[in-house]
């Protein structure tokens, strides 16, 4: 029954099925925000696919944010802050957060929680999602981050698509730093200093 409570959002036109994928994230540093703009490059690269980035509201004053040196002004530019109940429109998700303890922030926590009539409605049942991160160095939570995050998924009724050790020996490479496990894509932000690629 679950599965057929979600209405199907693909949509048709000249014969061509366009599946929509939501790219949901939030940055406070920008790191997340530019690996969401890859994430939606890439999407946006499979036929049948369109990807449409998409910004968590901010919880934290203008005042607390120039505190912290957040530099959420930059790379924002033309990005919409979306509404939970917006995520019907969607066929799937790749939510995109900076860790917090090993957890995703509030922000993202906030916007999930805000959208608890989608758990009554089961409107969500059955919409893929997966999740990709940055966290400030090694032991900053990037698998816990995950794990963590795949309860929202799960009781908004979504399925969790995690990378699985899917892109070959990449994975498995010593030689450099990278973020990332087989939940899903990573980054590591250290000082600031390190960009996401």
């Amino acid at each position: 029954m679950a599965a057929t409570a979600s209405a199907a959002t693909t949509t048709t036109t000249n014969n061509n099925t366009i599946t929509k994928l939501y790219v949901v994230y939030y940055s406070m540093y920008g790191h997340v925000s530019t690996m969401a703009r890859e994430v939606q490059r890439g999407a946006n690269s499979v036929h049948g696919v369109e990807a449409t980035l998409w910004r968590v509201p901010e919880t934290l004053s203008e005042e607390v944010l120039k505190k912290m040196k957040a530099a959420r002004c930059g790379g924002e530019d033309g990005v919409g802050v979306i509404r939970a109940e917006q995520l019907v429109e969607a066929d799937g998700f790749l939510f995109g957060f900076p860790s917090r303890f090993g957890m995703m922030p509030a922000q993202f926590l906030a916007f999930f929680d805000s959208g608890s009539e989608l758990c009554a409605s089961q409107a969500l049942a059955g919409k893929p999602a997966g999740v990709f991160w940055s966290t400030g160095f090694h032991g900053g939570g990037q698998e816990n981050s995950a794990l963590t995050a795949v309860t929202q998924l799960a009781h908004l009724g979504m399925l969790f698509v995690p990378l699985g050790y899917t892109f070959g020996s990449g994975m498995f490479e010593m030689n450099e730093v990278k973020g990332g496990s087989s939940y899903g894509a990573g980054t590591y932000a250290g000082d600031g200093s390190r960009f996401a690629y």
